[in-house]
């Protein structure tokens, strides 16, 4: 796993004046399935034209066809079907396709046994075989990359990167769910006139607020994005578990709204009434908008770049930078023994987000090292002022969600903080410090994430436990 100071870097950042990411998206998915020409069905045919059909079909099948030469002469990039589409024109197969045979209606009198049979008779592998490329070589490492790879996606192993199939064991080893948590001490607290104080209450909606959307929008970008583009199936393998836990964080905060007997549709709404979350909300929701077009595609320095973008977006600030303030607000919360159900919710959420945060650098440094054309001194600098937006971005939050002291902290430690974690993410991609001195106000934080934590899984959680024994804190 990778440290905090495996990019450290002296070069200079110049300063960089903001590009607008379009914002348009076409939203016309469906139009490539319309216009399509209807296959015209013949009338049904008799019981022996039917017969006659499948045995020249059989008769087809049967004879032999001429073997691929083992070593092809290449004038041109090796044919090796993608397992997704791609914008770009697919290479000639050795062998040309033969026209699948017309398309033979059924007997409607038949049983649904013989409509079966009859159906596998027909079958045609023509398609099937082409998409698959029958008689391809197996793959080989060198065959992988991290995008544009037109290796077989369907293949995982032999592995390319041990770290991202690491990754996957760790974090299903990791599995929790919401239920396992008691909240019976929380919701004394909360209905309790005394048990909070006014600010406290603002941080626990806010950050309720905040994140029960914020995670939605993350596995959004993953399904329906980031999945597609990533073009390695070890580190998809962890893309389908990420997007599994950003469902159990999401979750985890519906069973504590629920729990808590809190306004469900005040909070779950938040991200579109309240200014402070709102913002960060629309942030994250442009730097996804080009890549959940269903027609972009990378291949281009001009959308590999876009894609980098995407996962600098949500890997370095959204999950990197956006939960920080509420993370630190809720623990602090929970070290003070209050709210402590919903602090262990947001204490297991945050080792997560933690590797969700390496992993997506490992991923954007191993796009770098493979595409180092990508990395140009104008995208450093579009990266430096991603980061320092949602850093700007989280203290404003910071400050509406603490107008006064509270929970051992105020905005002016929190914003320090942020400055000591936005160095962090710039350090990671290789880029410079942007907030020189920068120290971390709030070290017990650094325990939380960075360092091993002992803990009895079983005086805490239920006795219907049953997946925690895995867990472990690094």
């Amino acid at each position: 796993m990778l440290s905090w100071d495996d990019f450290d870097s002296d070069a200079p950042i110049k300063t960089f004046k903001p590009q607008d990411v379009p914002a348009s998206v076409r939203q016309e998915a469906l139009k490539q399935t319309q216009g399509l020409d209807t296959p015209v069905r013949q009338p049904a045919p008799t019981a022996q034209q039917t017969a006659a059909v499948k045995q020249a079909i059989i008769k087809e099948k049967e004879q032999p066809v001429a073997a691929a030469p083992a070593a092809p002469v290449q004038t041109a990039p090796a044919a090796v079907a993608p397992a997704t589409p791609a914008p770009t024109k697919a290479p000639a197969p050795a062998v040309a396709p033969k026209e699948a045979p017309p398309e033979v209606a059924i007997d409607p009198t038949l049983s649904a046994t013989e409509r079966a049979e009859a159906g596998i008779a027909n079958l045609d592998i023509a398609a099937g075989a082409a998409e698959l490329e029958m008689g391809a070589a197996r793959i080989e490492v060198d065959d992988k990359a991290m995008i544009n790879c037109r290796a077989d996606l369907n293949q995982l192993v032999p592995f390319k990167y041990e770290w991202a199939w690491q990754k996957y064991l760790d974090a299903c080893a990791n599995h929790w769910m919401p239920q396992e948590i008691n909240m019976t001490a929380d919701v004394a607290t909360w209905k309790s006139e005394d048990g909070l104080s006014a600010d406290e209450r603002l941080i626990v909606e806010r950050s309720l607020g905040y994140f029960s959307s914020a995670d939605s929008l993350v596995a959004n970008n993953l399904v329906l994005a980031v999945y597609r583009l990533i073009t390695n199936p070890e580190c998809r393998q962890y893309l389908l578990r990420q997007s599994f836990e950003e469902a159990i964080h999401t979750h985890a905060y519906q069973y504590c709204v629920e729990s808590l007997g809190m306004d469900e549709g005040a909070i779950f709404n938040m991200y579109r009434e309240v200014p402070a979350v709102a913002k960060k909300a629309a942030w994250t929701i442009k730097h996804t908008q080009a890549l959940c077009d269903p027609t972009f595609n990378t291949g281009t320095p001009e959308t590999d770049q876009e894609l980098l973008s995407n996962l600098i977006a949500f890997c370095c600030v959204t999950e990197g930078i956006f939960f920080y303030c509420g993370f630190s607000q809720i623990l602090s919360m929970g070290r003070r023994n209050k709210m402590t159900g919903v602090a262990e919710q947001f204490q297991y959420i945050l080792r997560d987000e933690s590797m969700h945060l390496n992993f997506g650098v490992d991923v954007i440094n191993q796009i770098k090292l493979e595409n180092p054309h990508l990395w140009t001194e104008a995208f450093q600098e579009k990266a430096t002022q991603m980061i320092i937006e949602g850093t700007e971005l989280e203290i404003a939050y910071a400050r509406d969600t603490m107008p006064r002291g509270v929970l051992g902290m105020n905005a002016a430690m929190m914003e320090e903080y942020l400055h000591f974690i936005a160095n962090r993410r710039l350090n990671q991609l290789g880029l410079s410090e942007q907030y020189p001195g920068a120290q971390n106000p709030f070290p017990w934080m650094s325990e939380m994430m960075d360092l091993r934590k002992e803990k009895n899984f079983f005086e805490t959680r239920v006795i219907e436990y049953q997946t925690g024994g895995a867990l472990s804190w690094d």
